[in-house]
Parts: structure tokens; sequence; C-alpha cells
């Protein structure tokens, strides 16, 4: 499917209609669906989980600590260690409502903080940056059972490119937003007359028209009701509140994907990053509210639904000499859906004295991301052990799947 934009600029430009590319999907046995978000710039975990409870946190963190859970700035309780960041109040709800699980002190096998590399490991699937030009999501399609294959594409990338995790020799499609100016009504009418004779071309330009409404309407909801994509410099926050909706949409078709990817970028705090106001109070409600957008747009299948958040590493335990956070090592993950057993804090906490800490620095990672991704492949696509330890996350055997991750 394209935006009204898209699919009138190519028309245009091409002048060869009957090339234009379109998305094609077969229905599918399977009925698991997945969605990766994955954060770009390396996710504070200490500020997005706050560890309220850690008898070092405060005086670890100083002025990024959040305060304790009780007040408007306070964390939003989780348990009686961990809570959730203020801004984070739609995932606190699917907390509440059992379908979201935390998990703190993860990292993925990279222990360096380059983001390039870091997000390489992230996504390859293996414990070094260089070793696959393939990503675990495309070997995870390639395992999949024989009851949930299909001659098309079962992948879907939102955005400009296709990222590493979805790359390799299974196909998949991809979906961005149109960057291109609108499209005059007037013009659209004559294009619907002239493809009055061709119902190929009718039904491509019908699709096309009613996502971009679709698209419009939520921008002026968002606008008229003051959401967090609607103020000024929040556009991004917009672009990605589309992408979620599309995401939902076309995961909710029965013949449609049934595994979709889409990144966040923007999480690297440097400078001036805040505690429960700031800079990236402000990006964290941004995200609130499109995994909210997600949530809604999934509700078809929200109960066969899992939606996973993680991001290349996290960020120093200190503030730096520009109140921001410098590259680091451990973090925090989020798995939500109406598939997943929520409601649970999955943690062994290292703690945050000075003893505690990775290279006396940074949280120190107790869980392997591989195995949060392990689990919720073995338990949502009945993926097998020897699929994930051999072909998905190559020399991985000593990170075993978490289990339980979603419901029976």
């Amino acid at each position: 499917m394209l935006t009204r934009r898209n699919f009138m600029h190519r028309a245009l430009a091409c002048g060869v209609l009957t090339q234009l590319p379109r998305l094609s999907f077969a229905t599918t046995a399977g009925d698991s669906r997945l969605v990766l978000v994955i954060l770009r710039g390396a996710l504070d975990g200490l500020t997005a989980v706050p560890p309220y409870g850690d008898p070092d946190y405060a005086n670890a963190r100083r002025e990024l600590a959040i305060p304790q859970p009780g007040g408007g700035a306070g964390a939003l309780a989780l348990d009686s260690t961990f809570g959730l960041h203020p801004s984070l109040k739609s995932l606190h709800q699917r907390f509440q409502d059992r379908e979201l699980t935390v998990l703190h002190a993860v990292a993925s096998p990279y222990r360096e903080r380059s983001h390039f590399d870091g997000q390489n490991v992230l996504e390859n699937g293996t414990p070094a940056p260089t070793a696959g030009t393939s990503g675990w999501l495309n070997r995870a399609i390639a395992a999949l059972p024989p009851a949930a294959r299909a001659p098309h594409e079962l992948g879907l990338a939102l955005g400009q490119n296709v990222p590493l995790v979805l790359r390799g020799d299974e196909r998949v499609t991809s979906w961005a937003p149109s960057l291109l100016p609108e499209v005059e009504p007037d013009t659209l009418a004559r294009l619907a007359d002239l493809y009055t004779a061709d119902a190929i071309l009718a039904m491509r330009l019908k699709e096309a028209t009613a996502i971009d409404a679709l698209a419009d309407q939520q921008m002026g909801t968002d606008r008229a009701t003051g959401n967090a994509a609607a103020r000024p410099g929040a556009g991004n926050v917009a672009r990605l509140k589309l992408m979620a909706s599309t995401a939902g949409k076309f995961l909710a078709a029965a013949d449609g994907p049934r595994i979709a990817v889409f990144d966040a970028t923007g999480w690297d705090t440097h400078a001036q990053e805040g505690a429960a106001t700031g800079q990236l109070a402000q990006r964290l409600e941004g995200l609130d509210a499109v995994l909210d957008t997600l949530a809604t747009s999934l509700q078809p299948v929200w109960k066969q639904s899992a939606i996973v958040v993680a991001t290349e590493f996290g960020r120093t335990v200190a503030l730096n000499g520009t109140r921001g956070t410098d590259h680091g090592t451990g973090t925090c993950a989020l798995l939500l859906g109406g598939a997943v057993n929520g409601g649970r804090v999955i943690a062994d906490w290292p703690g945050l004295g000075s003893r505690s800490l990775y290279e006396g620095r940074d949280l120190k990672p107790t869980l392997d991301l591989r195995a949060l991704f392990k689990g919720v492949l073995q338990q949502h696509f009945a993926i097998s052990t020897r699929q994930l330890e051999e072909s998905i996350f190559p020399a991985s055997s000593g990170s075993r799947p978490v289990p339980d991750l979603l419901r029976a």
C-alpha cells in the first residue's frame, strides 16, 4: 500500500503505472504477531525504569534521580524496587493490566561503547559487530514452522531503509511515510476518472487515498487534543505514530505480515538530559504515545501480539560535566502486548554501589538481550532451541530463553 503522495508522484514521474510497487502478503497459518521497536542512541534505563528502592540510587544519580512514588514527578511504582518514569503513564496502565513485562540490567553481548557496533550486535544476533550481514529476525522468519510459512513476505520494515535485523535471504517488504508534497484534490479526482476502466489501478488509488486519509485524520486529532505529536518540534513523534498505526493495521490484516520493525532515534543524551522533566522526559512521553498508538492499531489481534522495545546499550550511572550521561552498558527492555504474561519486573539486580558497577561506571548487565529475544521467538512462534542457538543466535548457548514470557 502507498500513501497518496507516493502513489501520485511515482505515477507521474515514471509514467508506467503498471509498474507501481505494492505490498503483497499471503495468508499464513500462524496467528502470532511481533513488533520490534529499536531505540537508537542508547536509552538511559536508569531514568526510564528507575530503581528507586535501591539504597544507592539517589546518591549515584544525584540530580538525575527520579523521586520516590507519590508525587506528580515521582516514579510510577511497579514494585518496591522499580518504577516507570512519570512520563510513561500508558505503559504503567499496561503493567497494571498485566500486559507489560519490564526487564532490567540487560545488555547484548557487546561490551564497547560505539553506537554503530552496538546496534550491529543488537541486530545481527552474534557477539561481534562484523560477524554477519543478515539479521536475527530475518533468520527467524526462515525458521518458522511449516504451518506459519508463506510464499510471500512475512516481515515488514517501516522506515526509509530495511534495518539490519530484517536483512537476509528471506524476502521482506517495507513502507515509509511520504516526504513528498501534497497532491491537489482535483488532480486526484481526474486520476480517479482516468482509472475507472482499470480495476487494478482504481483499487490501488483508492487504497492509497484511504491510508493517507487515516494518517491525516490522526495528525488532525493530535493538533486538536494537544498531544505530544502536535507540539512544536515534535514532528518525529507524529511520524512515529503514523508508522506505528500503519504497522498495526498491516499486522492486523488476515493476509498481512506477522513481524514488523521500526526504530526511533534521539536517545543519545550526552547533555542536559533532565530527570522527571526535561529532554529525556519529553522523549519518553513521545515513546509512550507511540506505543499506545501501536497497541490501539493492533487491537483486532492484540491477544496474539507481542512488542519488544530494546536499545543498543545503556548509559553511565553518574552524570557528566554537561548534565547528561555518557555511553554505558546495562539498561532496560520492555515486552508488552495482549499475549504477554505481564505485570512483572524481571531483574537479577546487581545494585548501584560503587563496587557493583561494571568497570566502575555502568549498570552491570545480568541478563543477555538474546535470552529475551529467544524466549519470545520460542514461545510465540514455536521456534526450536536448536534453531535458536545454531542459526538465529549463533554462539549463544549460554543464554537460555527467558521462560514464561507469554501467556499459556
